[in-house]
């Protein structure tokens, strides 16, 4: 009788267990779900973009020098997301770097993630958002006092000016 009461109890604490386990992973499937579906929410709200901009911010492409609407913009306010509206730059971090885009020696703080190209001679920069392509950062070139050169394309940005 004993023998049957141990093994019942065994059965038992088996199924216990089992359900335990399976709430857990259903647990875990759906906050990864809730992720999925929050980031594919967020996808969907970003801006519309034009097939030019397309090409730059999604398929990493790059503005011809000097064709960038800020290039020689010199307006005080603050530089966002093409994509998805986040603040990126201040006006006060940006200079004329005789380059052919818009040059920025900071950026907002934690607004843009540095990237290593592929090919390991340069760092790319996108939107910390949205993984939007901003165009490449450069360190060491002595143009600034920060000693660091954020060549962004025009077409990533819009610009917002402060308030008078």
């Amino acid at each position: 009788m004993k023998l049957i009461a141990d093994k019942t109890l065994v059965v038992w604490m088996l199924l216990v267990s089992i359900s335990v386990s399976a709430c857990a992973q259903q647990s875990a499937e759906k906050k990864q779900e809730a992720k999925v579906t929050s980031k594919t929410t967020k996808k969907m709200e970003w801006n519309k973009l034009t097939k030019e901009e397309e090409r730059v911010i999604v398929n990493k492409g790059t503005e011809y020098p000097g064709t960038g609407k800020y290039d020689k913009f010199f307006e005080k306010g603050t530089y966002i997301c093409k994509r998805c509206n986040a603040p990126l730059y201040r006006s006060d971090s940006k200079f004329d770097a005789h380059c052919g885009w818009p040059a920025f020696d900071d950026e907002i703080k934690g607004a843009v993630k540095r990237i290593p190209d592929a090919d390991g001679q340069r760092t790319e920069i996108v939107c910390a958002n949205c993984d939007a392509h901003l165009g490449h950062v450069f360190v060491g070139e002595f143009l600034t006092a920060k000693n660091t050169r954020h060549c962004v394309n025009s077409i990533s940005m819009t610009f917002v000016p402060d308030k008078k």
